[in-house]
């Protein structure tokens, strides 16, 4: 064996090495949420590494009915289906005029939308809050939703922008002559070409709004109207002094699953796409 042989499987002994090494990383925090939710407060306590000496399914019952996880799991779906539909069909709709159409001030529109990505969440809570409260949509569901929407907005243009621009323009002149709309054009020829970028940006949008916690904190205040990762932070101030971890872990699960199982079923997807030109032009 060669030394260039030699340093070329010592490379992928290294790289393998340290992929299981951040695999442990992520993965051993995740089973052992996922095991203590079925422990009991005595177990917990007598070891909280140890396996549970049976599956206790309390825990997620009283998850759902004391702390009330299950309501807090509806507004978080219909925080997210919401925002995700104003969402993807304003940016679709504003990403296809950024690739399609030439006027005035098209590249400062372009610098607008790439400069808002970088704009800190923490500076726009004051001016959003008062807006919200201006137009009645404080402690609102709908209000929090449009919230999510505007400001996932930007990376929603951004990501699609480089579909569309891939798409070749010859389509739509075709539609223009079959007497296709300006609509049409958009949703039926258009809309089903870049459907790889709308699957892409829609998976991204959907784990960032139902994980967001910061806007969900500062614009919802009545118990019932709270998103499913505002309940959690409440339900583990209050499990914190009743010593009832395992209802507490029981939420985490409840919290992690559709997330993982989005990301699982659908990264192949998420790949894809970006690799088909989501992050070109």
């Amino acid at each position: 064996m060669n030394m260039t042989q030699f340093a070329a499987r010592s490379g992928r002994f290294l790289s393998v090495l340290i992929l299981l090494g951040y695999g442990v990383l992520v993965v051993y925090p995740l089973t052992w949420t996922l095991i203590s939710s079925f422990k009991t407060t005595e177990e917990f306590y007598a070891s909280p590494f140890a396996l549970p000496q049976s599956l206790n399914f309390d825990n997620y019952v009283q998850a759902f009915e004391r702390a009330q996880i299950g309501d807090y799991f509806i507004n978080s779906i219909f925080v997210t289906v919401l925002s995700l539909a104003v969402c993807n069909i304003l940016g679709f709709a504003a990403a296809y005029v950024i690739t399609r159409y030439r006027f005035t001030f098209l590249q400062v529109l372009k610098r607008f939308y790439i400069g808002a990505l970088f704009f800190p969440v923490a500076f726009s809570i004051v001016p959003l809050f008062m807006l919200l409260n201006r137009i009645h949509l404080l402690d609102s569901l709908v209000g929090l939703s449009l919230v999510y929407a505007v400001s996932a907005i930007p990376f929603t243009i951004y990501l699609l922008t480089g579909f569309l621009a891939s798409i070749p323009k010859d389509y739509e002149e075709s539609a223009k002559i079959d007497g296709c709309s300006l609509f049409g054009i958009l949703f039926r020829i258009i809309a089903p070409m870049a459907k790889p970028g709308i699957i892409t940006i829609t998976i991204f949008n959907v784990m960032n709004f139902w994980n967001e916690y910061i806007y969900a904190l500062s614009f919802i205040t009545t118990e019932s109207k709270r998103t499913l990762t505002l309940g959690l932070a409440y339900l583990m101030e209050v499990q914190r002094y009743a010593t009832d971890w395992g209802a507490l872990f029981a939420g985490l699960v409840v919290v992690m699953v559709p997330t993982l199982i989005v990301y699982a079923l659908l990264q192949n997807r998420i790949t894809a796409g970006l690799n088909m030109g989501g992050l070109k032009g």
